[in-house]
């Protein structure tokens, strides 16, 4: 995909650590709210891979559509979708982004183009290829963006997708979020090729394989491939090496990977890497980073104070967008 550079300055840097340390704080006051059960059902955090969301996110425009899997309040955020509205669904309230009714694993935003968080694995595949296509025969100029896990690949949604988006030349920007364990189990166990970027390969798509816990890296292989498919070159791939400092949901144990392992990755954490690179770099002092924080931290008790206080759905219409009509006809 070439060599090129990315040109980026002091407070474009800036701008991706505070949208990274944004998502990482956003989700530790979730898990405070979820032991409080003020956030009910399920929770899956996406700890540790925030630089996947924030640098893919930068190459898109807000034409182009993202779909997501059910750890997806880093993608909501880094999209755009209002802090509050997403708040709000996690609290089940009316002014949520899907209406109180999708919860943690369901965050939808039309007006963002987020078609939302998925509870099925690889369920968003198909949808994105759907959008895509749809996309395409109204010739508009866009991309569509499909974010999943490793876990996804063993299911036959991945290989009809990625087959029917090369064969059709669909816009479509693949992002496999290599995290390790599909739920509780490690991708060695799961399967036996785990270049997971050359399973998309053997489609004809363009496939890489990059770091993802660098938010640079990220962004200048989603820029290059955004770019790729808006020049008419088909359905992109980009594997992303990462990995959840956290278990798949709350409900985790995590009896399967030793803790050294997860304290060993979190020294090369998306937020430790850059703001120790700009550190080092003399390109940031410790006061922007807690007035960062300082900042983020004001604008998550406000979204909490707006969820605790929004409305409740009324009974009257709590059924409202969850059957169809029913015509007499």
């Amino acid at each position: 995909m070439g060599n090129e550079k990315l040109h980026i300055n002091r407070s474009h840097l800036h701008l991706l650590l505070k949208q990274m340390i944004r998502i990482r704080r956003f989700e530790e006051r979730c898990v405070s709210l979820y032991s409080e059960e003020k956030i009910r059902g399920f929770l899956h955090l996406y700890n540790g891979e925030e630089a996947i969301a924030v640098g893919v996110m930068q190459a898109l425009t807000t034409e182009d559509a993202v779909l997501a899997t059910y750890r997806e309040h880093g993608h909501a955020l880094a999209r755009g979708v209002p802090m509050d509205s997403i708040m709000a669904e996690m609290f089940g309230k009316k002014s949520g982004c899907s209406g109180g009714r999708g919860g943690s694993m369901h965050l939808f935003a039309n007006e963002q183009r987020f078609y939302g968080g998925n509870a099925i694995v690889a369920g968003a595949l198909p949808l994105a290829v759907g959008i895509a296509l749809g996309d395409k025969m109204q010739q508009k100029h866009t991309v569509t963006c499909c974010f999943f896990g490793e876990g996804a690949v063993a299911e036959g949604e991945f290989h009809e997708s990625l087959n029917l988006a090369k064969l059709w030349q669909l816009p479509v920007l693949f992002i496999c979020e290599n995290n390790r364990y599909a739920m509780g189990t490690a991708l060695e166990i799961e399967e036996s090729n785990q270049q997971i970027h050359l399973k998309a390969a053997s489609y004809g798509l363009s496939a890489q394989v990059i770091d993802g816990m660098n938010v640079v890296e990220v962004e200048r292989a989603a820029k290059l491939a955004c770019s790729a498919i808006r020049n008419g070159a088909g359905p992109q791939f980009i594997e992303c090496q990462t990995y959840r400092f956290r278990g798949h949901s709350m409900f985790d144990t995590q009896l399967y990977r030793d803790s050294a392992e997860v304290n060993e990755w979190k020294k090369k954490g998306p937020v430790v890497q850059l703001s120790q690179w700009l550190k080092n770099n003399h390109q940031i002092q410790e006061e922007e980073i807690q007035a960062m924080e300082l900042a983020v931290d004001e604008e998550i008790t406000a979204a909490v104070d707006f969820a605790e206080a929004a409305e409740i759905e009324p009974l009257e219409t709590l059924l409202q967008h969850v059957y169809g009509e029913i015509s007499d006809e």
